[in-house]
């Protein structure tokens, strides 16, 4: 999908942002300006009091990682490992409920027209090319590649889901152009010692978690020529703030207070896990700031934990309850500029946005800025999981706020 001809959002804005319940629901797809939507005002009371804090740090409730619970849900491919320890009756289960989660990713269609459409429309990148496909699923980026005229393409997945692509493959015609290999890429030996292109769908929600940009550079380190393409070839991780009133309360004040009873111990760990969700573009308070680009035709696996400062500019007065990371991705090597977004003003994907909340409502004036920095670190247990450290400040008329939060997605 080129990026300079995406659709504008047409929704109408709420007048009443700071208390209407967020709908969750789909906005349109944009790419350019996005950070630069304007919404309309809504007013703060004048309430310092709520939010003046001290320098505090908030910890998650445990070091539990995805690793440690059973039927975790299937994002991406986390539950390619768990599948060899199971029973034979619980891996169909656990097939099924894969299938269901591969269709959501075929039917994203900002995800998959995006690689078909660079595919196609640059078939310069992939005809008479060797292509490696990694982390292939049903092996459709493979089908592309193979239908763009592709020399060959190796179409490597590590889950028994590449008994399926084999069947695909077969059933289009393509068994001589594709061949699939089932196991992992640093386990497995290609027919060939070098290929020329690289292609993935490694991205996974907060672009890293459960992601497979580790596996994405071992191929490249081992297999690509000198020049040759990595797809996509650049992501770029941002940040904004919303309001978010209704939803907090319900998610996560609700444990203060469960028919009289005091079950705030599960506040605090729900508050210290991410919430992917789809975010309404009018729940945006300030800009969007771009915390890290990575790209993957150079950067090495150290560069997959940063830590980068944030300045968040109110462009209302509100109130601030959740900051907001979402990502974009560009293929930077076609005839003209091509990529999507994940972001809050961009078409919904099944990717979302991931939502982290704050202990402290901040109270904030138009002009008014959020100063911090987020760390970013695969976690030690389970690298597949991500440790996220928020260090947050305000000094504005109404509200003072300063703390350190922990987050933990898995």
């Amino acid at each position: 999908m080129d990026i300079e001809n995406n659709v504008n959002m047409n929704e109408s804005q709420s007048s009443d942002v700071a208390t209407s319940k967020p709908a969750r629901g789909k906005v349109e797809f944009e790419f350019e300006d996005e950070v630069d939507g304007a919404v309309e005002s809504s007013n703060v009371e004048e309430d310092s009091a709520m939010c003046e804090t001290e320098d505090t740090t908030v910890v998650a409730g445990d070091d539990k990682t995805s690793a440690d619970y059973y039927f975790d849900s299937y994002s991406h491919f986390g539950i390619h490992e768990a599948l060899h320890s199971m029973p034979d009756f619980l891996q169909s289960s656990v097939l099924i409920h894969a299938s269901f989660s591969m269709q959501e990713m075929l039917k994203d269609v900002v995800r998959t027209k995006t690689y078909q459409n660079v595919i196609y429309k640059n078939s310069f990148l992939i005809k008479d090319k060797v292509v490696l496909d990694v982390g292939a699923g049903t092996g459709i980026l493979s089908l592309f590649c193979a239908k763009a005229g592709a020399k060959h393409v190796y179409a490597v997945e590590c889950s028994t889901m590449a008994n399926m692509a084999q069947e695909i493959v077969k059933l289009n015609g393509f068994s001589d152009v594709i061949t699939v290999l089932k196991g992992k890429i640093e386990e497995i030996e290609l027919p060939v010692p070098h290929v020329d292109v690289i292609i993935s769908e490694w991205m996974g929600y907060f672009l890293v978690y459960e992601n497979m940009l580790n596996t994405v550079l071992y191929a490249r380190d081992k297999w690509l020529v000198p020049d040759g393409l990595v797809l996509p070839d650049k992501a770029s991780l941002y940040l904004t703030a919303i309001e978010d009133a209704d939803y907090k309360e319900e998610k996560i004040e609700f444990w203060n207070n469960v028919y009289g009873f005091d079950m705030s111990c599960i506040r605090k760990q729900s508050i210290a896990e991410p919430l992917v969700d789809t975010v309404e573009q009018k729940q945006i308070v300030t800009n969007s700031q771009l915390l890290k680009t990575m790209d993957i035709s150079k950067m090495g696996e150290v560069d997959t934990s940063f830590t980068a400062p944030f300045k968040l500019v109110a462009e209302r007065d509100d109130y601030i309850h959740a900051l907001v990371a979402y990502f974009d991705v560009s293929f930077t090597k076609c005839h003209k500029l091509m990529g999507f977004s994940t972001g809050p003003k961009s078409r919904a994907t099944h990717w979302k946005q991931t939502v982290l909340y704050l202990e402290d409502v901040l109270s904030i004036c138009q002009g008014e800025a959020v100063h911090g920095t987020m760390t970013v670190a695969p976690n030690k247990k389970n690298p597949r999981d991500v440790d996220i450290t928020l260090k947050y400040s305000i000094n504005g008329r109404h509200c003072q706020a300063s703390r350190t939060q922990h987050y933990l997605m898995r």
